[in-house]
């Protein structure tokens, strides 16, 4: 399947795995490609605008148990409630990676964040009477999800391959905005009232939608599809790496997204401390796995993405299966967690690596939209097995376990399907010419 894409991906130049040497002529490197000033502008407006985006979209998870006592919720409606914007988000993404692709980010990224604008006021100053009205601006809330879908295609048109995985990377970066909402809803709300949050956070979005409409441009010469949005989405579907790239990005930011969710509570009830002490190791896990996210692109950009979904998901198996066995909190069970968080950032950042090395150039937004839904959509399956699981049993090593497995079973997938991808995609550095004497 991935061979029959080539005839539509425009010239894009060598895109070698670095461990086997980049392209290059006998016995020499080749020179480093020099990035312009605009691309890391490109960049650096990409990553604050799925940083506010994102934590838009993350502002009801916070204010999830304040809801469930002023509204009498019960919990399923308060699971729903925060679970609304974020199936929302990840299933738009799809559309909106291929509507990337076409219109680019310079129309897209303004277009998402002010059109996040409007359900964030509605529900700061008047949809939060009713579980009704809550969820029908979660609803829309969940167009700031999608943004990391325009990211992608945006950054990765303005780098060459050499440096996408690190550009990538830091753009991934950019989900710490779900930890911004975290650690500043509650207090707000606290401090100013109810609407606080959802104030500042439009009045964010609007100078962000400003200034990326301003001065955010896409890349000269950006490859612009002709087809119809459903044949592209078509074409897209029937490309190996959307579904390889799903499948490792399911795992790798599932999880995060799994433990961002589920951390607190699986502190709080499997070793019994308070929700606060709790909350603050759950925000280390996040921040850990935020920051290696851009490492995890670096690495690629010199290892190769395969390399580094090997490690890290042989690193993911290692700590579900340690923790698996429920130990002391300090200090093996907190270095399993914080080896598993930084596993999972850098795997995050090397899926969307191989993304780039992989999807044709003028298919990497639709190709991103579906990965993207998979990830988020991987995310909220763990919690429900988790606690299913502990209310049968007591305890949480089945849920590690089970985890242990899919890390291994996807850390097979990467070094057979995925690496064979990767193989066909890149042929072999030539060998120097032998010597005649």
């Amino acid at each position: 399947m991935l061979q029959s894409s080539r005839s539509q991906e425009p010239e894009r130049g060598p895109e070698q795995e670095p461990a086997s040497g980049r392209a290059q002529g006998p016995g020499r490197e080749p020179a480093p490609v020099a990035v312009p000033g605009r691309a890391w502008l490109a960049l650096a407006l990409a990553t604050v605008g799925f940083a506010v985006n994102f934590w838009a979209w993350a502002l009801l998870s916070p204010l999830g148990p304040r809801f469930k006592d002023s509204l009498d919720l019960s919990s399923f409606q308060q699971s729903l409630l925060v679970a609304v914007p974020v199936v929302v988000g990840s299933l738009g993404r799809i559309p909106v990676g291929a509507l990337t692709d076409r219109f680019g980010g310079r129309v897209m990224f303004p277009l998402v964040s002010a059109a996040t604008i409007v359900p964030v006021l509605y529900l700061g100053l008047a949809g939060h009477s009713s579980l009704g009205a809550l969820l029908a601006g979660g609803f829309f809330l969940g167009i700031g999800g999608t943004a990391f879908a325009v990211g992608v295609p945006l950054v990765s048109a303005w780098f060459p391959p050499e440096r996408r995985g690190l550009a990538i990377g830091i753009f991934g970066a950019g989900m710490g905005g779900t930890a911004v909402s975290a650690l500043t809803t509650v207090k707000l709300v606290d401090a100013h009232g109810l609407a606080a949050p959802f104030l500042i956070t439009a009045a964010v979005l609007a100078v962000y939608a400003v200034t990326a409409a301003l001065l955010l441009r896409d890349a000269p010469g950006r490859a612009v599809p002709t087809e119809p949005l459903a044949r592209r989405l078509a074409a897209t579907v029937r490309l190996g790496i959307t579904w390889q790239a799903s499948a490792l990005y399911a795992v790798a930011f599932g999880g995060y997204v799994a433990f961002s969710v589920y951390l607190p509570t699986y502190l709080k009830t499997g070793y019994g401390l308070p929700q606060a002490d709790a909350a603050n190791r759950m925000a280390g896990f996040v921040l850990l796995a935020v920051a290696m996210r851009p490492v995890g692109g670096w690495l690629s950009d010199r290892l190769g993405p395969v390399r580094v979904l090997t490690g890290s998901l042989s690193v993911l198996l290692a700590g579900a299966a340690v923790q698996s066995l429920t130990p002391s909190l300090a200090p093996v069970g907190t270095i399993a967690f914080l080896a598993m968080g930084a596993a999972l950032g850098a795997g995050s950042g090397a899926v969307f690596a191989l993304v780039a090395l992989l999807a044709p150039g003028n298919q990497v937004g639709s190709v991103t939209g579906i990965v993207g839904a998979a990830g988020g959509l991987g995310g909220f399956l763990p919690p429900l097995v988790m606690g299913v699981l502990y209310g049968k049993y007591g305890d949480y090593g089945v849920g590690l376990a089970l985890l242990g497995l899919v890390a291994a079973a996807a850390l097979a997938f990467t070094g057979t399907g995925v690496r064979h991808a990767v193989s066909r995609r890149i042929p072999a550095a030539p060998a120097a010419p032998a010597r005649t004497h």
